[in-house]
């Protein structure tokens, strides 16, 4: 017989055990994200990030402030309508003004506006802010934590309080800045936010200063840091190691000066290597995914070396490495990218050897071996077009297309017939302006099309796209996000080779394309053509395979 209360204990222990290891995500890329250089969102940039972020189930999204301009006004109005499943939409402003009542003050009666089950406070925690930024007396900060977070508690909110300068304000005035949490809890606060505002505090003070809180309260503690050390994935985990049960950041990191704690890396860090729940397990998959569409939403580049994410995080290029790989990929390898939705890479290059060569030309034909006549002829056009200046390491969709055309294996989408640049003097206001006219065939039937552009290559890539999307719809969505122009052969002056690769991205996914010439233009079109074959080429595939 099984001991009755030997298995409630179990139970019992489990349940605490995972309610240990449960951490609670709260994204703050639609605020502090939009602080960033560069960063601007629409509403409609702002409903897909929280869509998005509530398929990865984050457990908090903070949205902004409703009564800050019209801009998040409208999008609390429009975000009501739609069904969130995993998060809690969050609406963030700050303590009430000093000398005033709670109830008159405008910032405050702006967050009811929101109607959002949650708002973040924020309040001073650093004696100096409060003498010296803000003007005021210790005494009547204190009053203005009290008076805000009761204000809120009072209308039936979840209530965040997020400690300003809490790391600078705990080590200038340890009694103080403690006071300050004191009194938000005496205010009805939900959770205590220890925040790392300037981003200048080392792993070890994270710890050794939010251990100290977490013991003294009994109250949840969250984590909010900047990066402007390199520190604010490492202090976020470090805070969780202490007994923070909440992580705040941004999902790629972006925000004011160096940016937030990346989500995306601290989930990984999290909940990959140290058994935490951050999401549910299932969605882990997700996180390289979604971590690329808030990229292509906020129209930044995703950095290739973000760690989990990036499309270099997985990605070989030694030849020893490689070996290495395919025998175990533990030996250079912490995690198997599946996990978190990215994929492994070799990269073509000098160093890689037959293997890598011979594992690229099998997704095409997976007979080939490596010894196979095919193998050597595509290894030889390899070492030509290297020798041309052509290089593969980061255009590897370019030598798909060269092993399809070597294997017999390649038909392409359409003919470009003719074209014709025209390029213009700038204006006087300096700004340069050119034409491109496009003629193409698709089958028997002929298109022309002609456009605009800041540049001849930028006039090409539209006239090229116009002419196509008439045959291929699904052109609309693809645009480059990187073009790069490398001269080859300098002493030969304005003879030289140019070597032009671009990147192109349909929201989901990207690839990489190259072309040599001594012509700009025409090193242009060739890498052109290339991503749109590529793209038109998945496409097909992808139907085949559904028909299949």
């Amino acid at each position: 017989m099984i001991d009755r209360d030997i298995v409630l204990s179990c139970l019992l222990y489990r349940r605490e055990y995972q309610l240990e290891k449960n951490i609670k995500i709260y994204d703050s890329t639609l605020r502090d994200g939009a602080q960033a250089e560069g960063i601007s969102f629409s509403v409609e940039d702002k409903i897909k990030i929280v869509k998005a972020l509530d398929e990865l189930g984050v457990s908090y999204i903070e949205a902004g402030n409703p009564g800050s301009n019209p801009k998040d006004l409208e999008f609390f109005e429009r975000i009501k309508s739609i069904e969130l499943n995993n998060t809690k939409l969050t609406a963030f402003g700050s303590t009430r003004r000093r000398n005033i009542k709670v109830q008159d003050d405008a910032n405050v009666k702006s967050l009811l506006l929101a109607n959002s089950p949650v708002v973040a406070i924020f309040g001073k925690s650093w004696d100096f802010h409060v003498t010296d930024i803000i003007n005021t007396t210790l005494e009547e900060n204190l009053n203005m934590i009290k008076d805000t977070l009761a204000f809120f508690k009072e209308k039936g909110k979840e209530v965040v309080y997020d400690a300003e300068h809490f790391f600078d304000g705990y080590k200038a005035n340890p009694e103080y800045a403690m006071k300050t949490l004191k009194t938000a809890i005496d205010g009805g606060a939900d959770s205590l936010v220890l925040c790392d505002t300037n981003g200048g505090c080392m792993p070890n003070e994270i710890y050794e200063i939010t251990k100290l809180v977490v013991d003294k309260y009994k109250t949840e503690v969250g984590i909010h840091c900047h990066n402007d050390c390199g520190m604010a994935v490492a202090n976020s985990v470090m805070a969780v190691f202490a007994g923070a049960k909440q992580v705040q950041g941004t999902y790629i990191g972006f925000g004011e000066r160096c940016g937030n704690a990346n989500l995306s890396t601290v989930i990984g860090n999290l909940q990959v290597k140290n058994d935490y729940e951050c999401i549910n397990e299932e969605n882990l998959e997700l996180i390289t995914d979604i971590a690329r569409k808030v990229a292509e939403i906020a129209n930044v580049s995703l950095d290739d070396k973000e760690p989990y994410v990036g499309r270099a995080a997985f990605t070989h290029k030694g030849g020893m490495h490689i070996d290495g790989v395919n025998k175990a990929s533990k030996s250079f390898e912490h995690i198997n990218p599946e996990i978190v939705g990215n994929e492994r890479r070799f990269l073509m290059s000098e160093v890689a050897g037959r293997s890598t060569i011979l594992k690229k030309i099998q997704k095409v034909a997976p007979d080939v071996k490596k010894d196979s006549p095919e193998t050597i002829q595509i290894m030889d056009r390899l070492k030509e077009l290297e020798h041309e200046g052509y290089q593969f390491e980061g255009a590897e969709s370019t030598f798909e297309l060269i092993i399809r055309k070597n294997l017999g294996k390649y038909k392409p989408f359409f003919k470009l017939e003719n074209f014709k640049t025209i390029g213009e003097k700038p204006n006087d206001n300096g700004e340069l302006t050119a034409f491109a006219m496009v003629k193409v065939k698709v089958d028997d039937k002929i298109k022309m099309a002609a456009a605009e552009g800041d540049g001849p290559v930028n006039a090409l890539d539209k006239a090229l796209r116009q002419a196509l999307e008439v045959f291929y719809p699904e052109l609309k969505k693809v645009h480059l996000t990187d073009y790069k122009v490398r001269v080859l052969d300098t002493k030969e002056a304005t003879a030289a080779k140019v070597r032009v690769l671009i990147s192109s991205t349909d929201g989901k996914h990207e690839w990489s394309t190259v072309g040599v010439s001594t012509d700009i233009i025409n090193a242009s079109l060739i890498a052109l053509i290339d991503s749109i074959e590529v793209k038109l080429l998945r496409e097909l595939t992808k139907k085949i395979k559904a028909y299949i």
